[in-house]
């Protein structure tokens, strides 16, 4: 880890103020971790409050020669915004603002620290919404949302976050202060904030974001369809889209899942279950009610057993509750999980969720799945207790595995969470040697060398070979963990 001076940590007190810098040990720890199982401790931490602190402390970091690494409400999963070799780590959450609303185009500018589901709770009285919806959507951030250019439950249907972002302002790393696209109006040039989006953090630093807006849609329906074998749920995934419905939202949640959900939220899903589907179909009044008997239709013929429906609000509300908040639910099986974020061919995915238990049955490992079944976006969590000696590299080897099958079934390997740590040793899986360096040069375009969020997406020096794992608990004495 870098060891920063006095000297750096009274010029980022002198920039941002006293309560906006912590450098203490104790205080780093809270730092250390997102929601992955690694770690990486910074030197410092601070917080900016506008454009201009953001800069300066970009170039102070360029001064001293240190790693620069921002970071959204840290609830990411794929390392990307741990500080893996030290430096300035640089929350962005105090740039929060909503700061343009413009209605008659439906835009609006927002700063990185805005959170997710805030903008859409902000427009909801224009009768408007924000589309990308990540299951961590009331924590996560509007910047950490750009930097892995996140998705959500509702990609199928109205696309990721590049589909929804029209333009940024970023701080380049010699503190520049530049915006790319438009605000609303297609300049045309270089799709600089398509290069941005998804980049996590290694190219600039996002400072304004400016999105596109969503009129409601008239009529929401959610189906609950109910299923005795995964393999029956899995079928009628590829039924539904073979069918030439396109949903909003086509997820899908096992066994383990509604034993880890259902005592806990009451969300409708029977304990007996092997698998359940959640469909939900919105648009103009009328084509929703033109879709209901047909999705049921499909539905059943797949072997449904139930097919319920709802569009009263509350009620949809409780059935999605327990795929938004599956992964908090977890803890009642097992105190850890390790997420992986897998990319297959909707009709693959039969054979490739089989795998997915093959694997970690070989490895004595449970597993419950959550994930996107629509567009084939495996969110496959494996359940374990870090406390078990030698059960976590037995979890990294069977992601490993996972990750591979999903690439071997012309798949790819992250459809939402981002490269990170995680899997940038895989990137050779789907890339070659000409065009990871070609991405690599868009570093050095951007000016931003290793200095940006370094060892992330590709392991880019020596230092980056090293992952930092351990335990998120100790042993205090007896049966007592902290």
């Amino acid at each position: 880890m870098t060891q920063l001076s006095a000297t750096l940590i009274r010029e980022l007190r002198a920039i941002a103020g006293d309560s906006a810098v912590y450098h203490r040990p104790e205080d780093l720890l809270l730092f250390e971790y997102d929601g992955t199982i690694d770690r990486g401790l910074p030197g410092v931490v601070v917080y900016p409050s506008t454009t201009e602190h953001v800069s300066a402390i970009v170039r102070l970091a360029r001064q001293h020669g240190v790693p620069l690494i921002p970071r959204g409400a840290g609830t990411g999963l794929s390392g990307g915004a741990l500080a893996t070799e030290g430096g300035i780590l640089m929350p962005m959450m105090r740039m929060n603002r909503l700061l343009e609303l413009d209605l008659e185009n439906r835009i609006a500018v927002v700063e990185p620290g805005m959170v997710n589901l805030e903008l859409s709770r902000l427009v909801a009285r224009h009768d408007l919404f924000y589309a990308p919806d990540p299951s961590s959507q009331k924590a996560c951030t509007i910047g950490g949302n750009v930097a892995e250019n996140a998705g959500g439950p509702h990609c199928l249907a109205l696309g990721v976050t590049a589909n929804h972002v029209l333009g940024l302002e970023l701080v380049l790393a010699d503190g520049a202060i530049v915006r790319t696209g438009g605000w609303g109006i297609d300049r045309g040039g270089y799709d600089l904030t398509g290069v941005v989006v998804g980049s996590e953090g290694t190219l600039a630093v996002v400072t304004k974001v400016c999105v596109r807006l969503l009129r409601r849609p008239e009529a929401v329906r959610t189906f609950l369809a109910v299923y005795d074998s995964i393999e029956q749920a899995t079928e009628a995934v590829a039924a539904v889209i073979g069918a030439g419905i396109v949903p909003g939202a086509l997820e899908m949640l096992d066994r383990n899942t509604i034993r880890a959900v259902e005592p806990i939220l009451k969300c409708g899903y029977p304990l007996d279950a092997e698998a359940v589907l959640l469909v939900e179909i919105d648009g103009l009044a009328e084509a929703v009610r033109e879709s209901v008997a047909r999705i049921g239709a499909v539905l059943r013929e797949c072997g449904a057993r139930d097919v319920r429906s709802a569009d009263d609000p509350r009620e949809r509300e409780r059935l999605w509750s327990g795929r938004k908040q599956a992964f908090g639910a977890f803890g009642a099986l097992q105190p850890n999980y390790y997420i992986l974020d897998g990319v297959v061919p909707p009709g693959r995915l039969p054979e490739v969720l089989a795998g997915v238990y093959a694997i970690c049955d070989r490895h004595q490992l449970q597993v419950a799945n959550v994930f996107h079944a629509g567009d084939g976006n495996l969110h496959p969590c494996v359940l374990f207790d870090e406390r078990t000696p030698g059960v976590t590299e037995r979890v990294l080897a069977a992601g490993a595995e996972i990750m591979r099958l999903c690439v071997d079934a012309g798949g790819s390997i992250s459809g939402e969470h981002g490269i990170g740590i995680e899997k940038r040793d895989y990137m050779s899986w789907i890339f070659t040697d000409d065009d990871m360096h070609a991405m690599l040069r868009l570093k050095d375009a951007f000016g931003a060398g290793n200095g940006m969020n370094p060892c992330k997406a590709f392991p880019t020096h020596a230092g980056c070979g090293e992952i930092q794992r351990g335990p998120a608990t100790a042993k205090l004495g007896g049966e007592a963990w902290v």
